[in-house]
């Protein structure tokens, strides 16, 4: 099932953030976001257990994709696709005309779920990431029109 997060799911999220990214963002952080009225935030839960999120920054009518992560022991089944679509879908009932995003360079299955929902490679942000430094695409999905 995937669903807004509400502040009960911080904890698990955190702990998602803590396992998956090597800069991650703390609980703090996440539940400073997710009260401040341009963020969205989704979970997928799976019999009571929070096994990924995403998240986006809106800002006038662009969405900035923050994060997207799913557990490990869940990945390969569709959940990274379905979370990222139903955020885009979220996004443009909010009024979202476009959408970007980074991604490590080296991050091969997320760029292929990216672009199987029609973003497209426009940069490079060179030595975006840290703990490795690595660069980053810069991704965009443009509604018709934009």
């Amino acid at each position: 099932m995937i669903r807004r997060m509400t502040e009960t799911d911080l904890p698990e999220v955190a702990e998602l953030e803590q396992k998956n990214f090597s800069v991650p963002w703390t609980e703090a952080n996440l539940r400073e976001s997710l009260n401040l009225p341009g963020y969205l935030f989704l979970v997928a839960e799976e019999e009571g257990k929070v096994v990924g999120y995403a998240g986006l920054n809106r800002v006038l009518d662009e969405g900035d994709v923050t994060n997207i992560v799913v557990a490990e022991e869940y990945r390969g089944r569709g959940l990274g696709t379905a979370l990222t679509a139903a955020l885009l879908e979220e996004g443009k009932k909010e009024g979202i005309q476009a959408f970007t995003l980074e991604v490590r360079f080296s991050n091969l299955p997320a760029v292929r779920i990216y672009e199987k929902l029609g973003f497209v490679q426009e940069g490079i942000r060179k030595r975006f990431y840290e703990k490795p430094v690595e660069d980053a695409r810069i991704m965009w999905k443009r509604e018709p029109g934009q």
